[in-house]
Parts: C-alpha cells; structure tokens; sequence
C-alpha cells in the first residue's frame, strides 16, 4: 500500500487522538467515585433492612403491648367489680364470701404479673424505638454520602464526556483527510493491537513494541519508497517515518 508521507503523518496524529480517547474512557470506568458509591450503596441497603426489621420489631411490640394491657384492665375491672360485690354486702352466705375474697387475691397476684408483662413489653419496645431511631439516623447519613459521591462522579463524568466529544469531533476532521484504505488498515491494526494501529519510528525504535529495528530492517526502511507504507516486523502495526527516525 501506498501514501503521500504527509497523510502518514496525519494516521499519527489520528493515533494520538484515539489514545486520548481512550485514556478518557478508561478514566471515566474506573473512576474512584465507582467503587465508593458501589460500597455505599451496599452499607445503604443492608442499613435499610436492619431498619424494616427493627421497624417491624417496634410495630410488633407496640400490638403486644397493648395486649397486654387489655389483659391487665380486664383483670383490674374484674377485681373492681367482686370488691364492689363485698363492699355492699349483698353476699351473705360465708362460703361464697370465702371464695370471693379468695378471687380478689388471686386477681391481685395476676394483675401485678400482667404488669411486670407490659412493663417487659414497654422495655423491649422502647429498645426498639431507640434502634429505629439510630438506623434512621444512619440510613440519612450514608444516603447523604451517596448523594455526594453521586454528584461528584456525575460532575467528573460530564467533563470527560465535553472532552471526549471535543476530540471524537477533532479525530473526525483529521481522519476524514487521511486516505480510506490507509485509515482503514489503521483501524483494523487498532482493534488487534490493544488501540494502537500506527507507530512512529523514532532512532530506529518502533514506538509501538518498542523494540530497535535490525540493520536488515533498517536499510530495508531506507530501501522503501516515502510513499510506501511500512510495518513493523515485530508487531506488524503501521509504522511511520519521520524526520527523528534516525535512518
């Protein structure tokens, strides 16, 4: 193949362009704003479950509570009513005195135990409160530090994209003056070697292996028209002359 050596020169200029790009692309997927939103996001998640659980754990024992002390004003208002039975006399016969009396301590004993049952209850709840309260408290902050980090990655991300389209813009205009076979081969070489297509020749080193070019393949080099387009025999990328190759 060959190519006026000046739109050999304009391949390299394409090749410089492709690498920024790409360097930008590279910046934009690893930026460290990935990774601490990627971590905050699953500390997020895990911190909203424990706070369903301990939202439910509260619900639950705000019903059981009240249980409770439903159980504790039915015993109470039964206890009233056979102390009131007592108290107006209207029981005469001893032995259902005697068992009334008997009653009335027996639902003594059993409101002060449904008592200590809500006092449990309300213990339990109240850790529960504290619980939602100290995971809610916690769920804002790191959704705060979400929140940050998301603005700050998409604030990075912007920029590169404006760059990005700044040079994918430039990378046009250049490439479209370079000939469509050369730039063709160019990008075919590119998507095989790792992003790099074209390589200087500089002091007899191609700068795309970075390895020195023989004495055979140097006065091969010499030998070539300047219109032919070269490549290297150690990685076969278009290589391309200029006035520090050293020849």
């Amino acid at each position: 193949m060959n190519a006026a050596p000046a739109d050999q020169i304009r391949l390299l200029d394409v090749q410089a362009l492709d690498q920024r790009l790409g360097q930008l692309a590279h910046k934009r997927n690893t930026l460290a704003e990935h990774a601490e939103i990627e971590s905050l996001t699953t500390d997020l998640a895990q911190l909203r479950d424990l706070l369903v659980a301990s939202t439910t754990e509260e619900s639950d024992t705000a019903r059981e509570q009240i249980k409770a002390e439903q159980d504790v004003d039915q015993v109470r208002q039964r206890a009233t009513r056979d102390q009131q039975r007592m108290d107006s006399g209207s029981v005469s016969s001893p032995k259902d005195l005697e068992s009334l009396q008997r009653e009335i301590v027996s639902l003594a004993k059993r409101q002060g135990d449904l008592e200590d049952v809500v006092l449990e209850v309300m213990e339990r709840r109240e850790a529960a409160q504290e619980r939602v309260t100290e995971l809610t408290d916690r769920v804002f902050a790191v959704q705060a530090k979400v929140d940050d980090a998301t603005a700050r990655r998409d604030t990075a991300t912007k920029e590169l994209d404006e760059e990005a389209a700044t040079l994918t813009k430039e990378r046009e205009i250049v490439a479209g003056s370079v000939p469509a076979d050369l730039l063709k081969l160019y990008d075919k070489l590119r998507s095989q070697q790792g992003g790099v297509g074209a390589a200087r020749l500089y002091q007899r080193r191609c700068e795309g292996c970075r390895l020195e070019l023989n004495i055979t393949e140097v006065n091969d080099v010499k030998a070539a028209s300047r219109d032919t387009v070269l490549r290297c025999e150690n990685c076969h990328r278009i290589l391309v002359r200029t006035a520090d190759s050293g020849l």
